[in-house]
């Protein structure tokens, strides 16, 4: 794969975040992730794109779904393979940019899509190859912040872009999923307990989506 300017630049950026031995954003999974514990089955193929230091990854895997993840940060994949290693279960974690990542096509049963914040063409082209990679009947889970969270930052939450453009509303993940059958999408407000970095009152976006 070919590393851009723009890729090495983000990249370094997530490894000076992922460099420290703690966890940035904590060892347990996305809470929104865990609640969906029900809609999940031991042997489903699951991708986790921008997985970081493999929070969410890990506990899929103990779930008993094969998993993939990847990252940009060497930092942050190693941290997943070391967590993965602790839990006593396997993933398939690699260092990779979501933007030129080889996406396959209807090869997994679940895409999750937790704290991803890109910019309006760059959601869109993200969250079509996401789709395409579904099997028939597999799902998109997702958790994002919603333009509300500049508002809760301002009060005292830790988390999120500070740029609006990089911040997901219901319209957008209604659009972006128009061809899935939604079976959730909400405005939520959370207390985020997630590590240092996702701290205090927030707004968060939410969607459970089924490609038929």
């Amino acid at each position: 794969m070919a590393m851009t300017d723009g890729t090495i630049e983000r990249g370094a950026m997530w490894d000076a975040r992922y460099a420290p031995p703690s966890y940035a954003y904590g060892e347990a999974a996305n809470a929104f992730l865990v609640a969906q514990a029900a809609r999940l089955a031991r042997g489903m193929r699951a991708l986790v794109p921008g997985d970081g230091e493999g929070r969410n990854g890990v506990w899929l895997a103990q779930q008993g779904l094969a998993v993939d993840t990847f990252d940009l940060s060497a930092h942050g994949v190693a941290k997943a393979r070391s967590l993965a290693a602790a839990r006593g279960v396997s993933v398939n974690a690699a260092q990779a940019d979501i933007l030129v990542w080889d996406w396959p096509r209807e090869a997994y049963d679940l895409v999750a899509l937790i704290y991803l914040h890109l910019a309006a063409e760059e959601r869109r082209f993200v969250h079509a190859k996401a789709v395409a990679a579904l099997k028939p009947g597999g799902l998109v889970i997702l958790e994002a912040f919603r333009p509300a969270q500049l508002a809760a930052q301002a009060a005292g939450a830790r988390g999120g872009p500070r740029e609006a453009r990089l911040l997901y509303s219901r319209a957008d993940l209604a659009e972006d999923f128009a061809g899935l059958e939604m079976l959730e999408l909400s405005e939520a407000s959370a207390v985020l307990e997630e590590g240092a970095l996702h701290v205090g009152a927030s707004e968060v976006v939410r969607a459970v989506a089924r490609k038929v």
